[in-house]
């Protein structure tokens, strides 16, 4: 300590560079029992007060002091810091503004830092001056309680001078929190009528655009319509940080059309102007506004930048316009722009998204230098293209795997229906001690609902548990539509009824779940009891409710339901709704009210509208109306095999053996074999596929000898299924099929 102070009287700067912090509990005993009674004796206030005088006419010796340099270069920990600070107060060093924000600086910014500690010397300090501030909100904006920053805004709009430029930096640091919401409730509180004759120190243009961005997170409009109020009546409304800010606001709120007239009123737009309108467009999925918006930048002739030609790659990836960007690849490389990385990884996803993959992997080679973005960009693409392979080697020569490449790769297995393979790289995943996330278990539980693996998917469920993963309303959605398709609809029901937030998917799993199992009445009181909960249906939500309708012979109730529709919910009937009625009047036998709903439709029936009216009349045997439909699936596909055979069974079935042969001819001419039907069962977590009269398998003998076993079983109680004439094999007898 002693050296310290005898250094900074004398000026003798380098004896401090062999100085060596000692234990706080020294410094602590030495300020307690020799500072504080020394400031008590005029002559050692008298110095004191001449040793800040000092600090406050000569900033070049304040910034060149050496106990600043030990911040930099020593002080590691707070018990380090607090012996500085202690020598500060001693020298009187600490009032210096300058001097005094690089100790909040070391609080809020260091590892080793205290946040606390901080706002206590930011609130001890006489005059906190801008950087002071800063450095505080910039820390609260880097921690967990990063709200906090909302309530020194408050204190800057009840103190007559406390700096405003600082207490703007506490702001963001609320507005960069991972929960907000609390800061701006605050905010709400607090001076809201106060007009710009009040002697609170005012917020200026750096406030808003903080206030606005917490708004644009949370999606509070109305608050952020409030706070616009208030850039009007302080006069920072021609200030073109505050419009920025604005134009974001309402483009994060969904409110384009807004910005966009905000924006056509304004003088003051810069190029953040139009880059924050254009990607506005593009992640709202416009594209075709935001090339609009390009056009106009073009013609008031200002130069894009790299994040005009991000937002402008993107709307091309959307539209599927390869022809632009293309152009705008090669006006990147006239240019003269650089070729970053997050430009790059835009051309590649523009180009994987218009299935240009020679020009995306070409790209992709070229990069010297590969982000995570990259590779997932690749890896995804490849996936969603249904190149799995490609993929799967992509994957395989990545250096380092995250998560959200192998989420990538799953996910593109479960959209090709390859259950196995992602229950495969689940597996592989825990040899690896990769920890999946939310989105890795929501793959798995969607394979093992397609495949019916109740007991992989058990295990699954068993394991979100044992791992404590947040069971989201997303996690709790997937899992009930899993135990809904294997089989298990009580335990679908209970994880439904066990959990605490439900959306509209949850609501539509529970009544898939109701309908796949003919459970209709139930399905529509679930429904009932969604729209009473004040949630909106949807398409997918209604197709449901028709679903069980279907399923449960709900005749009335499914018209009803399809009529309102368009008249109750404003959402008109899709291709599907019209299949799904189409599928429950066939069912019911009500073929000619079915197929004069396929004549009505505003939109051309495919081929999954015409199979059901065909297999509907197949069942009752309206050859009339079930020819028609055959043709019909054939024009889609004249290859299908299935649709000959089933077509060959209705006319035997209808006494016309002759139009069978026909069939049957037909299929020899073009060379068309019946598809092998094929079925799959799961033994302790193993799925087993098994092929008509397919002898691979290793237990085939075992299998077989159970087969007759069954069927002389059948035998001996009279039962003979009946499900068609197989004319690939006999035409004079029938046969299942």
């Amino acid at each position: 300590m002693h050296i310290i102070s005898t250094s900074l009287n004398i000026n003798c700067y380098k004896s401090l560079n062999h100085f060596r912090l000692k234990p706080l509990s020294k410094i602590l005993s030495f300020y307690s029992s020799s500072i504080i009674p020394c400031s008590k004796l005029p002559h050692y206030k008298t110095k004191l007060e001449k040793s800040q005088c000092k600090w406050r006419t000569n900033h070049i010796f304040v910034q060149t002091n050496p106990l600043l340099s030990l911040l930099e270069t020593k002080c590691k920990y707070m018990t380090q810091l607090k012996q500085i600070q202690s020598q500060m107060i001693i020298t009187g060093l600490f009032s210096d503004g300058f001097a005094s924000s690089r100790l909040i600086a070391f609080c809020a910014l260091s590892e080793k830092g205290n946040l606390h500690y901080c706002k206590k010397i930011l609130y001890n300090m006489e005059n906190p001056n801008t950087f002071s501030w800063n450095m505080a909100i910039r820390g609260c904006s880097e921690s967990e309680n990063s709200k906090d920053g909302i309530f020194l805004y408050k204190q800057m709009l009840n103190m007559e001078n406390p700096n405003t430029f600082s207490r703007n930096m506490d702001i963001r640091g609320c507005s960069e929190s991972e929960n907000p919401k609390d800061s701006i409730f605050s905010y709400n509180q607090m001076f809201i009528t106060k007009g710009s004759e009040c002697s609170c120190l005012k917020p200026d243009n750096h406030t808003f655009p903080l206030l606005l961005k917490i708004c644009s997170r949370l999606g509070l409009y109305y608050m952020g319509q409030e706070i616009f109020v208030h850039v009007l009546r302080f006069g920072h409304d021609h200030d073109v940080f505050v419009l920025n800010a604005m134009i974001h606001f309402l483009v994060s709120c969904g409110k384009l059309e807004d910005a966009n007239k905000l924006f056509d009123e304004s003088s003051m737009r810069d190029l953040v102007s139009w880059n924050s309108l254009i990607n506005g467009y593009v992640r709202s999925g416009r594209p075709r506004e935001a090339l609009m918006v390009f056009e106009k930048m073009k013609m008031a002739s200002v130069e894009p930048d790299e994040v005009t030609i991000i937002g402008i790659v993107g709307a091309c990836g959307q539209l599927k316009n390869l022809e632009l960007g293309r152009k705008l690849h090669s006006y990147v490389m006239d240019i003269g722009l650089n070729f970053s990385i997050p430009l790059c990884n835009a051309l590649i996803d523009m180009y994987m998204k218009n299935e240009s993959l020679h020009e995306a992997k070409a790209l992709f080679d070229r990069m010297e230098e590969r982000t995570m973005v990259s590779w997932t960009t690749m890896i995804s693409g490849f996936a969603k293209l249904g190149l799995l392979d490609e993929a799967r080697r992509l994957f395989n020569e990545m250096p380092d795997k995250a998560i959200v490449q192998w989420n990538a790769l799953i996910g593109g297995y479960v959209q090709a229906k390859r259950g196995k393979e992602v229950l495969a790289l689940f597996h592989k995943m825990q040899t690896l001690n990769v920890k999946p996330d939310e989105v890795t278990m929501l793959s798995c539980l969607s394979a093992c609902a397609q495949l019916g693996a109740l007991d992989i998917g058990i295990w699954i469920h068993h394991y979100i548990k044992k791992h404590k993963l947040c069971l989201t309303v997303s996690l709790g959605t997937a899992l009930v539509d899993m135990y809904a398709k294997c089989g298990n609809v009580e335990k679908a029901l209970q994880i439904f009824h066990e959990m605490p937030v439900k959306n509209s998917l949850t609501w539509t799993a529970a009544i898939g779940a109701l309908a796949f199992h003919g459970n209709g009445h139930d399905a529509l009181s679930y429904f009932s009891k969604m729209v009473d909960s004040g949630l909106i249906p949807d398409d997918v939500t209604l197709l449901g409710v028709l679903s069980a309708c279907c399923h449960g012979g709900l005749v009335e109730e499914g018209r009803k339901l399809f009529a309102e529709m368009s008249a109750n919910f404003k959402i008109p009937p899709k291709s599907k709704h019209y299949c799904c009625m189409v599928d429950l009047l066939g069912r019911a036998g009500l073929l000619h009210e079915a197929y004069e709903l396929v004549q009505r439709m505003p939109m051309a029936a495919d081929a999954s509208i015409w199979g059901a009216l065909f297999f509907a009349c197949r069942v009752h045997g309206n050859v009339e109306i079930g020819e028609k439909a055959a043709l019909k699936l054939l024009e889609f596909d004249p290859a299908d095999s299935g649709t000959y055979v089933l077509l060959g069974n209705m006319y035997v079935e209808a006494n016309m053996r002759h139009k069978a042969r026909d069939v049957r001819k037909m299929m020899d001419e073009r060379g068309l074999e019946k598809t092998p039907g094929c079925s799959s069962i799961e033994v302790n977590g193993k799925l087993s596929e098994f092929i008509v009269r397919d002898k691979t398998h290793p237990q085939s003998d075992q299998i077989y000898e159970s087969l007759i076993h069954l069927t002389r079983h059948m035998e001996i109680v009279n039962y003979f299924p009946f499900i068609g004439y197989d004319l690939l094999h006999d035409t004079d007898v029938y046969c299942a099929t």
